[in-house]
């Protein structure tokens, strides 16, 4: 997979409005952990006029290998698969437009000698955290987003509710984790998304997602195991968690 982003550079230094290739995630700077599962991420740099070209066609791409299926999925990229089943996603930028962009990880494949310096680092510093990213903030949250799901459980809206309180409740867990528990959820994480390999940095004794993830029709069972997890380790408000446990026994409307 990396070769086809080698032989896509290759073609791509024949273009004179090219100027670099950067791979992203399992592509950019830790491609050794790309695996037969992964997708190839990558940004491709051209010059001012040139954007539409390269993200209106598809023909550059194909150069090494047909592409069986694209669509453009936003105004800069692209989502494909080529003929042998490799995967694609893709943005194209110009110099200003990667330097406005938050990107982490990225590994220049290729680039021109007179490109700027540094593009794999061209975007903006990080945001520094938000006066929300506590222990406080994600506990709560997370106990309202059971207390919410709960309601629309009893009301028939399964749906919303799963993803209440198996999606939004969850994120809120790893939130809680990574600050709790720093030194595992440096493992490789993932800052655009948090879910991303969270299976290796917490082992189920830690994070019992089996429990906290069962499926659409086992919302409340979810929401007792996401509230118990949660009074096991943090001063749980206790107003909160008593209307949850009444939700969770409370019949169903109609």
């Amino acid at each position: 997979m990396l070769r086809r982003l080698d032989d896509l550079a290759a073609h791509l230094a024949t273009r004179p409005d090219t100027l670099a290739l950067l791979g992203l995630g399992s592509a950019g700077a830790e491609h050794d952990r790309l695996d037969a599962h992964s997708d190839l991420d990558f940004f491709l740099v051209v010059a001012d006029g040139a954007l539409a070209r390269y993200v209106d066609s598809v023909d550059w791409l194909a150069v090494p290998c047909p592409v069986a299926y694209s669509f453009r999925n936003e105004r800069n990229g692209r989502k494909a698969r080529y003929a042998d089943g490799i995967f694609v996603e893709y943005a194209v930028f110009t110099v200003d437009e990667l330097a406005r962009l938050p990107f982490t990880g990225a590994r220049v494949v290729w680039q021109r000698p007179e490109a700027p310096a540094g593009l794999d680092h061209w975007g903006p510093p990080p945001r520094p955290a938000t006066p929300y990213d506590t222990v406080e903030f994600h506990l709560n949250e997370a106990l309202t987003n059971l207390y919410v799901g709960l309601h629309r459980e009893l009301r028939g809206e399964r749906l919303t509710a799963s993803r209440f309180i198996q999606s939004y409740a969850v994120d809120r867990v790893l939130a809680l984790l990574r600050l709790t528990a720093p030194q595992a959820a440096a493992h490789r994480r993932d800052p655009f998304d948090p879910s991303r390999r969270v299976e290796r940095a917490y082992p189920p004794e830690v994070l019992p997602l089996a429990e906290m993830v069962p499926g659409y029709p086992h919302n409340r069972a979810a929401a007792r195991a996401t509230l118990d997890w949660l009074a096991a380790r943090f001063p749980v408000d206790p107003v909160l968690a008593t209307a949850i446990r009444g939700l969770l026994t409370a019949d169903a409307d109609g």
